[in-house]
């Protein structure tokens, strides 16, 4: 039976990447898009979990952007009926700040490419622990999640431009948050939100952004990033049984 995933989307040109979009249609898994700044949310009853996206908004701006309150609500639920949740960059910052993490700016911008390590923590979990020890993350954020994490989360990722790369819930796998856009690496959507968020990128300074570099490597790591994604979520659904 196909897996259906509710799908929050926050900004109108950063909706699932085509890694995603690929992996769920090579796994027979369903997406259903919500657009949070103009949709109601649905009921969770008839999904079997809820994939979160990044996006424009910080966790703390609810006045700026409304639907974060119901939002948080939302995230509050599915993790109190203990059902499956995968956040991309702002959907793993809202999974950590329901659980009692601090997000706020990280040290510096992290734009492009990079290499993400495993920690000891995610060696074991069994999302991670097929997948190599360093892998490469596509990074599009300044917000961060905060150490030291509350007791129950686990860090499972770590870089040299972000300390927190990737969360889980103790003994609870399928609840799961990572701060790159691992789904949107493919050079079509990296082309895109290079046009897109423009504007961000300029404000940067000093911390210049060369999107000819970006667009380059998003190129020369296409493959190995369809790829490592695919095995990623192949993984995730092992998870849920």
């Amino acid at each position: 039976m196909a897996r259906k995933f509710l799908v929050f989307q926050h900004t109108p040109w950063e909706g699932p990447g085509r890694l995603l979009v690929d992996a769920a249609r090579q796994q027979g898994a369903k997406l259903r898009l919500v657009r949070l700044w103009q949709d109601e949310i649905p009921t969770l009853a008839p999904y079997d979990g809820l994939i979160v996206l990044g996006g424009s908004p910080n966790v703390d701006q609810e006045a700026q952007y409304p639907f974060l309150r119901r939002e948080k609500e939302v995230i509050r639920q599915s993790i109190a009926h203990d059902r499956p949740y995968l956040g991309f960059c702002l959907g793993h910052q809202l999974l950590a700040h329901v659980m009692g993490a601090r997000v706020g700016p990280n040290f510096k911008p992290s734009v492009g490419f990079i290499k993400g390590y495993q920690t000891h923590r995610g060696k074991e979990h069994p999302v991670f622990a097929g997948l190599p020890r360093t892998l490469h993350l596509f990074k599009w954020h300044g917000q961060a999640v905060q150490e030291p994490l509350p007791k129950q989360m686990e860090m499972l990722l770590t870089s040299a431009d972000c300390q927190v790369e990737a969360v889980a819930v103790r003994n609870r796998p399928h609840i799961l948050g990572v701060q790159a856009d691992i789904h949107a690496a493919d050079p079509r959507t990296v082309s895109s939100w290079l046009s897109k968020d423009a504007k961000w990128l300029a404000s940067l300074a000093p911390h210049a952004v060369d999107p000819q570099v970006v667009s380059s490597e998003a190129s020369f790591l296409a493959a190995r990033l369809a790829e490592q994604f695919q095995r990623f979520f192949a993984a995730y659904l092992r998870v849920l049984g």
